[in-house]
């Protein structure tokens, strides 16, 4: 099996991270505090950079806010920024979105119930002004349609027969692009 260099890591639920991971990976990046103070991950490996901004997290059913209990990570590698929105329950405050800065391409939680509601979401690519986005953490296509139905007609949207995309800063879309990558399960 492939061992990657480097793994990012959220507590949201059980399912998005692990206490073990596999002691071969150089790298692990926990995206929640320890010890009480929060996750601050800036990291340079030559050819990328990952660092983190922390927004806060509630419980798994709503209930009260964890402080800085999620990271959003960005990944930066030959001139593309690349931002995993992990878990976002919080809409970004001025202060977080000056730390996230540009992205070119972000991958979004559009689920509407786990994380933030799907409007919010919407609000918040659009903030950030991505040329790319990728919707993640969805369960249905009904679920992803409402997602979708947000950001129409201000970004296009592609749906490609795969599950894989390749992106440089010279196939960046002139116009924002959300690109649906279907999952084998819905395909």
């Amino acid at each position: 099996a492939v061992v990657p260099d480097i793994v990012t890591m959220n507590n949201a639920h059980d399912t998005h991270f692990t206490d073990h991971p596999d002691p071969r990976i150089p790298l692990v990046l926990r995206g929640w505090p320890t010890g009480g103070i929060p996750a601050a991950h800036d990291i340079d490996l030559g050819q990328m950079r990952i660092r983190n901004v922390t927004t806060d997290l509630r419980g798994p059913f709503g209930e009260g806010a964890r402080k800085d209990g999620n990271s959003i990570f960005i990944f930066e590698s030959a001139g593309l920024c690349i931002g995993h929105l992990s878990h976002l329950h919080q809409i970004p405050t001025p202060a977080q979105y000056a730390a996230i800065g540009r992205l070119d391409v972000v991958m979004v939680p559009v689920d509407g119930a786990y994380t933030m509601d799907v409007a919010d979401m919407a609000d918040v690519v659009r903030h950030l002004h991505p040329r790319i986005v990728l919707p993640m953490h969805w369960f249905s296509p009904e679920g992803l349609a409402r997602f979708l139905v947000q950001l129409n007609p201000d970004y296009t949207i592609t749906v490609p027969d795969t599950a894989e995309l390749l992106v440089s800063r010279a196939t960046l879309p002139v116009r924002p692009t959300v690109v649906v990558l279907t999952p084998t399960l819905f395909r």
